[in-house]
């Protein structure tokens, strides 16, 4: 029973703390000295650091917010 017990601690344990990893991000960028913002939903923070620079281009420099 104290097996039981402790699988299903980390089982609930582990059930709230995944899906926490993913959240909701801003990438903002400045084009022509215009800011312009981009949401990125329900992903990791690594996830968003690579989308976020998918937007920079020649001249356009974004950052996450």
């Amino acid at each position: 029973m104290k097996k039981f017990a402790t699988i299903a601690v980390i089982a609930l344990v582990g059930a709230i703390v995944l899906p926490s990893c993913k959240k909701d991000y801003v990438c903002t960028c400045n084009v022509g000295g215009t800011e312009v913002k981009y949401d990125i939903k329900n992903v990791k923070k690594s996830d968003a650091k690579a989308a976020c620079t998918v937007y920079q281009v020649s001249g356009i420099s974004c950052s996450l917010d």
